[in-house]
C-alpha cells in the first residue's frame, strides 16, 4: 500500500510563493491569489448546482467553508450573500441588494478521490495532532431567508426571487439592523429575550451588543399580539415561570397602553393571574436585582422592579386558610356568590354530567330562581333539592325523570365550601379586582379540593370572558379595561373532553380568544402538558413560547418548525423558541438570567 503522502503533498512545484498571510493559514506553496487577507467566511459553490426555488425543498444553496473560518461556523448561524450586480465589489458588500440565509447543515466531503477509512489512515491519524483539513471540503448547506434591499434609506425585506452567482463571498451577519430585518422582528414591542443560536448569544459590533425579541405591541403595526394570545410551554425547571414573570411584567410598563374602542382614551392593561403555585403575587416585589443589570435594562428599554399595585384576591373556601410571608402583596379575600351559578349552570355540573342531565340541572336552577331570586345560596338551592315533593312532581309532569333527578343531585352536592363565605362576593369588587395598570393574583395553592379550585377559576374567568364579550355588560369597568388573563397550568382547565362542562369551558373560551383583538382581552396561558389543551382554542394562539421539553407527544403538540423542534429537548434553563408568525421568522432566544421582579420563596 502506497504510503498517505502520496495524494496530500502539496509541495508548490506548480505555482508561485503565497504570501504570507496564506502561510498563516496553512495554504503553504499553493497559489492563492491575489494576495492579501481573507474576508468572510467562504464562497457559494456550485459544484452540486445553485438553485432558489419556489418549493424550498429544491432549493440548493451551498457554500464552501475556508480552514481558518471552520471552527466558527454553527448550525442555524446567520450569513449574508450579495448580489454582485448591486454589490458593487469586495469593498461594498454591504451595499445594495444581499442573500439573508441561515445554516442548516455542516459537512465534510471529500477533496480527493481516496479512500480515508482505513486502517493506516486512522492509526496515522490517532498518532498526530489533528486531521489536516486540507484534504477535506466543508460545506455549508444554506436556507434562505429573505432578500435585503434599500428603499429610500431604509433597510426592507421581501421574499427570495434571485440566485447569488457562484463563487460569492459569503459572510457572518453581523449588522443588528440587518439580522432584525431579515428576520422581520419588530424594533420596538414587548420584550422577550435576546437573539440566541444554540443557546449562544448573538453578538454584534453595536451598543448593546445583543439582539432584543420584542412582540408587536401598537395598531399601527397590526393588531397587539398579546390581544392574539401567548402560549408559555415548558417542563418543570425549564424556568417558564421566571420566563413569564419578565414578560408579564412588561405589558404593566408605565407607558404601555391601549386605545379603548368606541372612545378617544387609552388605558393601561390589568393583568388578572390564576396562580395555583403561589409565585405570581411575589411581582409586587423588587428581589435582589444588580446594579448592573437594572442600568442593562435602562438601556435596552426592559421594565424591571416590582408593580406597586399588585393585589393577592384570596378566595375563601371552607376549611382553607391562606397565610404568605413570601410577599408583600396586599391580600383581599373574596367569596365566589351561588347567583353566578344561574348564568353558568356547568360551574356545578363537574364532569360527568351527559346532556339531558344538564338540561335537567338548567331547569332545576330556573325553578330555584323563580322562588328564591338573584339573592338564593348555594345552601338553599341543596335544601330545594332535597324536597322529595319536588322530585315527584317533576317526574309525574314528565320534565325531569327521577332517575336524572336524582344523578343532578349528586353531582351538584359538594360545593358548599365554595359558594357564599364568610367574605365580600367577587361580584362587589369588580373595580378592585379590574383595574387599568393594576395586577389581580387569585391564588389557588391553598384550596387542596381539585372540584373547588376549578369551580373558583372558572367562575371568575367565565365572569371577565362574559363581561367582555357581552353587548350589554353589567360591568362597564371590565367591558372598557384592556384585560391580560394569565392562567398557569393551563391544561387543568382548557382540557378538551366529551363531557358537558368541558365543552362549555372549551366553547366560552374558543369565542374569547376569537373576540380578543376587538374587545382587549388577552390570553396568556402557562403549561408544562400542551397537547392536553383544546385544538379549539391552541388554533387561536398567535404567539407560542416554548422552553424546555422532554416529552416527544408535548414537543409535537407545540407544532414548531422541525428544525426547532429538534433543540427543544436539549435546551438550557431560559433557552426559548418563539414561533410567532405575524410577528417574526422562528426563532431561538435567549431570556433574562435574572428575574425582573422577586422570585423565590427565599
Amino acid at each position: 500500500m502506497s504510503d498517505l503522502g502520496d495524494f496530500t503533498d502539496f509541495d508548490g512545484d506548480d505555482g508561485e510563493t503565497a504570501s504570507e498571510t496564506n502561510d498563516q493559514n496553512g495554504f503553504e506553496g499553493l497559489d492563492v491569489e491575489p494576495a492579501g487577507s481573507d474576508h468572510g467566511v467562504g464562497v457559494l459553490s456550485a459544484s452540486e448546482g445553485l438553485m432558489i426555488c419556489e418549493d424550498e425543498r429544491d432549493t440548493c444553496l451551498r457554500a464552501y467553508v475556508t480552514v481558518g473560518n471552520r471552527s466558527d461556523v454553527r448550525i442555524g448561524k446567520y450569513l449574508l450573500v450579495p448580489y454582485p450586480d448591486t454589490a458593487g465589489g469586495r469593498a461594498s458588500q454591504t451595499a445594495g441588494e444581499r442573500l439573508f440565509c441561515r445554516i442548516s447543515a455542516l459537512e465534510y466531503a471529500q477533496e480527493f478521490r481516496a479512500d480515508d477509512a482505513t486502517e493506516i489512515h486512522a492509526r496515522r491519524a490517532m498518532r498526530s495532532n489533528g486531521i489536516d483539513e486540507q484534504d477535506f471540503k466543508f460545506m455549508a448547506t444554506l436556507d434562505p431567508v429573505a432578500v435585503l434591499y434599500e428603499d429610500g434609506g431604509e433597510l426592507k425585506r421581501r421574499m427570495t426571487d434571485r440566485v447569488p452567482k457562484p463563487e460569492t463571498v459569503v459572510r457572518q451577519a453581523t449588522d443588528k439592523n440587518e439580522i432584525k430585518t431579515g428576520l422581520k422582528i419588530p424594533g420596538d414591542g414587548v420584550f422577550l429575550g435576546h437573539l440566541s443560536v444554540g443557546g449562544e448569544t448573538v453578538r454584534t459590533a453595536a451598543e448593546p451588543p445583543t439582539i432584543d425579541y420584542r412582540l408587536t405591541d401598537n395598531y399601527e403595526d397590526g393588531d397587539p399580539l398579546v390581544f392574539r394570545h401567548t402560549l408559555v410551554a415548558g417542563g418543570t425547571g425549564s424556568g417558564k415561570t421566571h420566563g413569564s414573570k419578565n414578560v408579564l411584567r412588561q405589558f404593566l410598563a408605565d407607558d404601555r397602553t391601549y386605545p379603548i374602542e368606541g372612545d378617544d382614551r387609552s388605558a393601561s392593561p390589568c393583568l388578572v393571574m390564576f396562580d395555583p403555585q403561589d409565585e405570581y403575587a411575589q411581582m409586587h416585589d423588587d428581589g435582589e436585582l444588580p446594579d448592573e443589570f437594572t442600568r442593562r435594562c435602562e438601556r435596552e428599554d426592559i421594565a424591571y422592579g416590582g408593580h406597586d399595585d399588585t393585589t393577592a384576591f384570596v378566595p375563601k373556601v371552607a376549611g382553607t386558610s391562606y397565610a404568605a410571608s413570601h410577599h408583600r402583596a396586599e391580600q383581599v379575600e373574596f367569596t365566589i356568590p351561588f347567583s353566578m351559578v344561574h348564568d353558568n349552570p356547568w360551574l356545578i355540573a363537574g364532569s360527568r354530567l351527559n346532556d339531558n342531565q344538564y338540561s335537567a340541572l338548567h331547569y332545576l336552577l330556573d325553578q330555584f330562581r323563580t322562588e328564591y331570586g338573584e339573592s338564593g345560596t348555594y345552601d338553599q338551592f341543596t335544601t330545594f333539592l332535597d324536597d322529595p315533593a319536588l322530585k315527584e312532581e317533576l317526574d309525574e309532569a314528565g320534565r325531569v325523570h327521577e332517575a336524572t333527578f336524582d344523578a343532578v343531585k349528586r353531582r351538584a352536592y359538594g360545593f358548599g365550601g365554595v359558594f357564599d363565605q364568610d367574605a365580600r362576593p367577587i361580584t362587589e369588587m369588580v373595580k378592585q379586582f379590574v383595574r387599568a395598570g393594576g395586577i389581580s393574583v387569585v391564588p389557588t395553592y391553598h384550596i387542596n379540593d381539585s372540584r373547588s379550585k376549578t369551580a373558583v377559576v372558572l367562575a371568575l374567568a367565565s365572569m371577565l370572558v362574559d363581561e367582555k364579550l357581552s353587548n350589554n355588560p353589567t360591568h362597564e369597568r371590565i367591558k372598557e379595561t384592556p384585560l391580560v388573563l394569565g392562567m398557569d397550568e393551563a391544561h387543568n382547565f382548557l382540557t378538551d373532553a366529551d363531557s358537558v362542562q368541558a365543552r362549555k369551558v372549551i366553547g366560552k373560551f374558543t369565542e374569547a380568544a376569537k373576540q380578543g383583538r376587538k374587545e382587549r382581552l388577552g390570553l396568556f396561558l402557562i403549561t408544562q402538558d400542551p397537547q392536553d389543551i383544546a385544538d379549539s382554542v391552541f388554533k387561536q394562539i398567535n404567539t407560542t413560547v416554548v422552553l424546555n421539553l422532554g416529552d416527544e407527544d408535548a414537543i409535537s403538540a407545540v407544532n414548531i418548525p422541525p428544525n426547532l423542534e429538534s433543540k427543544v429537548p436539549y435546551m438550557e434553563k431560559g433557552q426559548m423558541v418563539v414561533y410567532s408568525p405575524d410577528n417574526s421568522e422562528p426563532v431561538e432566544i435567549q431570556g433574562l438570567a435574572t428575574c425582573v421582579t422577586k422570585h423565590g420563596r427565599d
